[in-house]
């Protein structure tokens, strides 16, 4: 079963409020196994709402619509839905003496607009709403099923978990579950990825492949749709072995695991600590490491020595005539270990523009020191300066990663 999901407000256009309401449906929608190949985000305008839900009936078996159905001028979509269905509006006076009540009952008086929301086009249901003063709407129409709910995320949830879904689970003649394995992989491009498993991804539909890219990090998400969790495990199962032989020098982790958890795992076992010493990433490595739970279990601390001098007087650098190379990356470890009293540090430095420093902008350089030796490398990072420290940042935990593990150390 197909649903398409439409988001009404120009505030929404404008990047004033984050649609939130289309992404949450969405995950819903996902998780009840039923597929969703469009989602439209249109203004405060009658005749654009109307072609927005013309198309969507069109190509879909349910609609929902989220928004644009307050007690306001701009509040179309009620209007909009009569005129795409072609039918005419009809007013429920069981509803407008609810709305008389609820406002009665807050010892307030209604305006007058409120009464729109009693308005709903002919052969449509009002769901009530618990949360709000606007009803939700539900029409079957020529065998699409459309729904209203409101633009307000919590009257939206609500409508959509107790009214909208088993409306739609029901005609879709029962639940299904969608189930996704993701394998996180550094070290390979992404386009380096997808000529490497073109032809998983182009002769299986289910399961599905996905390439997603994040600051350095290629994921790699397989989804099956099926009748019961199990099943969709099992229909992964084959695709996911396959991808795991062709890609295992550059796979780290699956599902949730983040570097961190390997990193920390690592730690513990050898009965380690760990700290940074960065410039050119200003904290974002260590940052990244406390961000996790129970990390002071593990990080000792963080150096941020953005200044040569710094470098010098703190860590131990010998020469500051040139901190963008190697060498230095390994003397800021080796200092950060000794000052911070850590058994394991990590140290960042490099050029990340837009102006260069010593070398090309996107010249990152990491460190890792450990009780088993130092190593550093150089890489060059794509973008502007936030992506190039965005990027430099997973590289330095990446590259603790290996350090700590013992795979840099024995490769």
């Amino acid at each position: 079963m197909i649903v398409e999901v439409i988001a009404v407000g120009t505030e929404l256009l404008l990047g004033q409020i984050v649609n939130s309401n289309a992404s949450k449906i969405g995950a819903v929608l996902a998780d009840h196994g039923l597929d969703s190949h469009y989602q439209q985000v249109v203004g405060d305008n009658l005749d654009r709402v109307s072609l927005v839900i013309e198309t969507a009936v069109a190509r879909a078996d349910a609609v929902i619509i989220t928004g644009g159905i307050g007690p306001t001028q701009d509040d179309l979509t009620r209007e909009a839905l009569c005129q795409a269905t072609g039918r005419e509006m009809e007013f429920s006076e069981s509803y407008a003496a609810h709305l008389e009540d609820w406002w009665e009952r807050r010892g307030r008086v209604m305006p007058r607009s409120n009464l729109q929301q009693a308005e709903h086009p002919s052969g449509a249901e009002l769901l009530v709403n618990p949360k709000g003063t606007a009803p939700g709407l539900a029409l079957d129409h020529d065998n699409t099923l459309i729904f209203c709910v409101p633009g307000v995320p919590s009257e939206m949830e609500h409508l959509l978990h107790n009214e909208v879904m088993p409306r739609i689970v029901e005609r879709s003649g029962g639940p299904a579950v969608v189930v996704s394995r993701v394998l996180k992989t550094w070290g390979q491009s992404e386009s380096g990825m997808g000529e490497m498993l073109d032809d998983l991804y182009r002769s299986s539909a289910n399961p599905s492949l996905a390439f997603l890219a994040s600051a350095g990090e290629i994921k790699l998400r397989i989804t099956a749709k099926a009748d019961t969790r199990e099943h969709a495990l099992q229909l992964i199962e084959p695709m996911e072995r396959e991808i795991e032989g062709r890609v295992r020098q550059w796979l780290f982790a699956h599902d949730n695991k983040t570097v961190q958890d390997i990193i920390f795992g690592a730690l513990e076992k050898h009965g380690w600590t760990i700290a940074t010493a960065e410039s050119m990433t200003g904290g974002m490595v260590s940052a990244a490491l406390t961000s996790v739970s129970g990390a002071s279990r593990y990080v000792r601390g963080g150096l941020v020595a953005y200044d040569s001098e710094l470098k010098a007087t703190l860590l131990g650098v010998t020469d500051v005539s040139s901190v963008v190379d190697e060498e230095t990356a390994i003397q800021m470890a080796v200092g950060a270990r000794e000052l911070l009293g850590a058994d394991v540090a990590v140290s960042v430095t490099g050029s990340a523009g837009p102006e260069p420093l010593e070398k090309p902008a996107g010249t990152v350089v990491v460190g890792v020191a450990t009780p088993e030796g130092a190593r550093a490398r150089e890489l060059s990072m794509p973008g502007d300066r936030e992506r190039v420290r965005a990027y430099g940042t997973t590289t330095a935990l990446q590259l603790a990663r290996l350090a700590v593990t013992g795979k840099w150390w024995s490769s």
